[in-house]
């Protein structure tokens, strides 16, 4: 498995039932669509409430860890050139504007381990 982790944050503005709501309803459809290589695809929303944080810590500056899975690079590979193509690509960067704040989004690659390892 190869998989991808982007921290998506919403945009100014915006409350997190929108965000959710806009993400859930109208995002991730547009998404599986788009991508049939997608094997998985989850988003964690984040909750401050209750946070534990060490006293130098930062506050988590997003409001989504979106987890992508793919059977191998080559699948995540044929995603970012289905992204490039101009219908495609324009149609999912449209929406991610409308409630995503694109300026904070931060892509990249994991090496996921199990309880086990």
């Amino acid at each position: 498995m190869f998989k991808v982790v982007v921290l998506v944050t919403r945009k100014e503005g915006m409350s997190r039932v929108d965000f959710i709501r806009h993400y859930e309803t109208v995002h991730v459809p547009l998404v599986r669509s788009s991508f049939p290589q997608l094997i998985e695809y989850r988003r964690n929303y984040v909750d401050l409430e209750g946070a534990i944080l060490s006293p130098d810590a930062v506050m988590p500056n997003c409001d989504s860890i979106t987890e992508m899975w793919f059977e191998d690079r080559a699948g995540y590979d044929q995603m970012v050139a289905a992204n490039d193509h101009p219908v495609i690509g324009a149609a999912l960067a449209d929406d991610a504007a409308k409630f995503m704040n694109l300026t904070k989004t931060s892509i990249f690659f994991v090496d996921e381990r199990g309880a086990s390892q």
